[in-house]
């Protein structure tokens, strides 16, 4: 054989060689070669490939770690839906899931496939022809981020699928997560560095992956397990979805060893008390069990509702709960004005993260529970993120505790914040209140007349006229403002009441996906998550606060007060203008230039600050200044006001529209 077959076919046989060392040890968790053995093999190798560059291909070892850093993530869609489950979380919606599902199939019992939820990151592996071709995330489940360059860096994940006969497209549906010691070493790693520690292993592994560097990802101790295929092409799947796991096995991808079947609902609820027995155990976190109908062709007779599967459900844990002392109550002030007392604790490791902080509340709550400085608590994290105090333990109350009471008078530290959540609320971004301003609100605070938002729209003349410097005009101009701020939109209410998370951005989200504030009421945790950037830290603080009684009467206070908007039509998810993005510069003649971003946002668009050789077009009102220049001296399209109001009125008319502006 000539000396360049020769070298050839040991550059093949060291890459076999080398893949079966990484899927036996980071699939199978059985290594068969020492670490220094397995070290040279990858030296042997990258020498080779350095004197051959003609022989590395895309799927060699070697190249799992390259490329600059991105300066940011590009977005892809789904060839399937990546859909979100419903939750169950007792005994009873559980069975009643089970009971829809026999009924829709009229049979007496199923078999279902009962997996450990895992609390990380979704992920979808495209590969094509055998070859990893692409990774991306959940995203709003039909778009999300191309992250091929980091998951390229694990080694558990095959570049190449072990399968004699690969699929000609498949997509692989898996979940990325950070083992418990993992996660532990990285925050130890982290602290040596003097940087920022992180809360728990989902958050650890979410801001691993998302990382703009594939070497730092590469450096984190990131896992994957498989549990589902979406698109497959050129290949027959099996008839049940515990072969296809093991089909998956097969090919070389890791999938979880808890995973069995269970005959029937009793089977199911066995393997949930088991698992729930041996969670604190695993190796990793999970915060439920996820249980599927085994039989693919009953999967697709149930269908789906919505964004989630008839024929799937996770059946969550309950919150995790910790005993505790209370060391200080404190009280604060959140942006709608109402006054929260907050419990200073001990710090306790429950739910994945440390504790220090738990709401109280209300005063109500106080009383009713009697939480008192030096008391033994119950700690329990709601959702397994918002930590809330949940009993006391009086046998273990100290002799000399008093009951708290509530400051009978607003501290000054509590003032400022109650003025500031008004600030926030008249803000031109929010409600848009002119002529509220700082120094008034904070006279209309310090003088009693206004303890929460509503307040403001039960305002009179002479209570004004009571102001210092507020003279009739004044006082009358601003009453006409706050009068106008009853007609809003969804979007600006809801970033005005300062919700914890709720920026502009999301809550323009938040507003697109649900349409109306009913909606958004109902929706539960998995609802909330399946909204573009909103996470479990943000889902769980929209969830909380809409269950808060405070923040709820004051929500129908502000109604009752007149506030209103126009329901928005409901986000099916299709975004028939995502992936472009739009400056827009000047005065609009129909529209404010927030409306207007709101409306492109919710086509998909997104809104930058500047023009760049990557804007898709600039929208041009009066004296639009230096960013019509930039555009110009870039080429890129120009579209006046007669063109927007065309685009919004029909998005797939975008192609003409620019090429009317070319001509």
């Amino acid at each position: 054989m000539p000396a360049e077959g020769r070298i050839a076919a040991r550059v093949a046989a060291l890459r076999a060689e080398i893949a079966g060392h990484n899927h036996r040890y980071y699939v199978l968790d059985a290594p068969s070669v020492s670490d220094a053995e397995f070290d040279a093999l990858m030296r042997e190798l990258e020498a080779l490939e350095r004197e051959h560059p003609e022989l590395v291909t895309p799927d060699s070892p070697t190249q799992r770690v390259g490329g600059a850093p991105a300066s940011t993530f590009a977005e892809v869609r789904h060839l399937t839906p990546m859909l979100s489950l419903a939750n169950a979380f007792d005994e009873a919606e559980f069975r009643e899931f089970d009971r829809r599902a026999r009924e829709r199939l009229d049979v007496a019992d199923i078999d279902y496939v009962a997996e450990t939820k895992l609390d990380g990151l979704a992920i979808s592996l495209s590969y094509v022809d055998g070859r990893l071709e692409r990774a991306a995330t959940r995203g709003d489940g039909t778009v999300g981020e191309d992250v091929t360059a980091n998951v390229r860096t694990l080694r558990s994940v095959p570049l190449s699928l072990r399968l004699e006969r690969p699929p000609a497209l498949v997509e692989i549906r898996g979940e990325i997560y950070m083992s418990w010691r993992g996660f532990e070493r990285l925050n130890a790693e982290q602290t040596a560095r003097g940087e920022k520690t992180f809360v728990n292993p989902r958050n650890a592994a979410a801001g691993s992956l998302r990382q703009l560097d594939p070497k730092v990802t590469a450096t984190r101790p990131l896992g994957i397990f498989c549990y589902a295929v979406g698109s497959v092409q050129g290949a027959e799947l099996p008839a049940t979805h515990y072969e296809m796991l093991g089909w998956l096995r097969e090919a070389g991808l890791p999938v979880s060893g808890e995973t069995r079947v269970a005959a029937g609902i009793e089977s199911c609820l066995a393997y949930y008390r088991d698992i729930g027995a041996r969670r604190p155990q695993l190796a990793y976190a999970i915060d439920g069990v996820v249980f599927k109908v085994n039989r693919l062709d009953w999967q697709r007779d149930l269908g789906q509702v919505a964004r989630a599967p008839r024929w799937a459900i996770a059946f969550k844990f309950p919150p995790e709960e910790a005993r505790t002392r209370v060391l200080a109550i404190d009280v604060q002030v959140g942006r709608t004005g109402q006054l929260t007392p907050v419990a200073r604790l001990e710090p306790v490791f429950v739910g994945g993260a440390t504790v220090t902080n738990a709401t109280l509340h209300n005063a109500d709550e106080i009383r009713r529970k009697d939480v008192r400085v030096g008391d033994t608590v119950i700690v329990r994290r709601a959702g397994d993120v918002i930590p809330e105090v949940v009993q006391v333990v009086t046998e273990q109350r100290p002799a000399d505790s008093v009951p708290y009471e509530m400051p009978s008078e607003v501290p000054e530290q509590l003032l400022r914040q109650r003025v500031q959540a008004l600030i926030h609320f008249a803000s031109r971004r929010a409600m848009n209140i002119e002529g509220l301003g700082d120094r008034i609100v904070e006279q209309l605070v310090r003088a009693g007349l206004v303890e929460t938002a509503a307040d403001l729209y039960r305002l009179s003349l002479p209570q004004l006229l009571e102001l210092e410097r507020m003279g009739e005009k004044l006082g009358q101009n601003l009453l006409d403002s706050i009068d106008r701020s009853r007609a809003t939109t969804l979007p600006r209410f809801l970033f005005a009441l300062g919700i914890r998370e709720v920026g502009e951005a999301t809550a323009a989200q938040l507003a697109a996906h649900f349409g109306s504030l009913d909606a958004l009421l109902q929706a539960d945790r998995a609802a909330l998550e399946a909204v573009p950037d909103v996470g479990p830290v943000c889902a769980a603080s929209v969830q909380a606060y809409f269950e808060g009684a405070e923040n709820l009467a004051n929500v129908r206070a502000l109604a009752e007060a007149g506030v209103h908007w126009p329901d928005l039509p409901r986000d099916s998810g299709a975004k028939p203008l995502a992936g472009m993005t739009t400056v827009i510069t000047g005065t609009l003649r129909t529209l404010s230039r927030d409306e207007a971003k709101s409306r492109l946002q919710n086509l998909g668009v997104k809104v930058a600050g500047s023009v760049s050789k990557k804007t898709t077009f600039v929208v041009v009102g009066a004296d639009p200044g230096s960013k019509a220049e930039a555009a110009q001296a870039l080429g890129v399209p120009m579209l006046d006001d007669d063109a927007l109001e065309r685009l919004l009125a029909d998005p797939a008319a975008l192609p003409v529209i620019l090429e009317a502006t070319r001509s």
